[in-house]
């Protein structure tokens, strides 16, 4: 199959097409790069982030979002980010096994993607499979991070609108929570929201969220309770509106340039074979395990 037959079924909605396309790019296959120059995009599909520590309940609470949508006829992609394996670097986690009811659903795609050792808390090539995705026939696609903490603030270079999701045990003190994380938020979605402390925590990212209001909008806190779709509508419901909601001048050129750079990054260092490094650091340690490895990465980048 030709790369533009196998575009033309991508956008006719063909699943196989779409799992072979993300595994060509994820796996840098023959003609990748072919087919990602060829892509075309017919509408605009909102790429939404669902982010935050781990046990959140992120999982839990994609499938609730699905599980609404879907009754509105809506088509979904989901890409999630699972920990991966530091000698195979398959993904350790499978998604599609927490999200098991609906993977067979018509109108539901998800798909796992390994972080292969990324600390932000995506796939390296999770742009470029996001960009597959747009170009499918989906109305959302949703992409869930590894849930390393707080440092994947990636996500929000990459989603259109970003949720982060908390829990009570975050504590009663919001100040807790490094504002760089909290900051990315355009939507905060309270899971577990029937726990000791929501109640206290709820009240706090309210006021936070007012404090940080920008031209009288404020970002929306919802409550939820995955395991029983409990918010589930009224998180679709908050997420609509971010997306409606006119964001601030020169955001969309801020987040692709973003994009833009995460994407050149990769470009440049894609002659880089981690297996040379490992082969080569190993022999490094036999000569000195006190050796300089800023020296070493240097040799790579003069």
């Amino acid at each position: 199959m030709t790369t533009s037959e196998l575009i033309t079924q991508l956008k006719q909605g063909n699943t196989r097409a779409l799992a072979r396309c993300i595994s060509m790019v994820e796996n840098e296959l023959p003609e990748y790069d072919t087919l990602l120059k060829s892509l075309t995009f017919e509408k605009k599909v909102p790429l939404i982030g669902i982010t935050g520590p781990p046990g959140a309940g992120k999982s839990s609470l994609i499938a609730a979002l699905i599980q609404h949508w879907n009754k509105q006829g809506k088509k979904l992609g989901i890409l999630a980010v699972d920990p991966s394996s530091p000698f195979t670097h398959g993904a350790l986690m499978g998604d599609r096994l927490r999200m098991s009811e609906h993977y067979l659903q018509q109108h539901v795609f998800i798909r796992s993607m390994a972080s292969r050792g990324s600390l932000g808390g995506l796939a390296p090539k999770i742009l470029e499979a996001a960009e597959v995705m747009r170009a499918a026939d989906f109305d959302f696609v949703i992409i869930e991070t590894v849930g390393v903490g707080q440092s994947e603030v990636e996500i929000a270079a990459l989603a259109d609108v970003t949720v982060l999701v908390l829990v009570p045990e975050a504590g009663d003190e919001i100040q807790t929570i490094k504002s760089g994380v909290m900051e990315i938020a355009d939507v905060f979605a309270l899971n577990k929201a029937d726990r000791d402390g929501a109640d206290v925590f709820y009240k706090n990212l309210r006021t936070l969220a007012h404090s940080h209001a920008h031209n009288g909008h404020e970002t929306p806190v919802v409550q939820t309770i995955a395991t029983r779709a409990e918010g589930a509508a009224e998180l679709c419901s908050a997420i609509e509106q971010e997306l409606a909601y006119a964001p601030a001048a020169g955001k969309r050129a801020t987040l692709l340039a973003e994009k833009a750079l995460v994407m050149i990054k990769n470009m440049r260092t894609r002659d880089i074979d981690l297996n040379v490094l490992r082969t080569d650091i190993e022999q490094l340690l036999k000569e000195n395990e006190n050796f300089n490895l800023y020296a070493y990465v240097t040799k790579y980048v003069s």
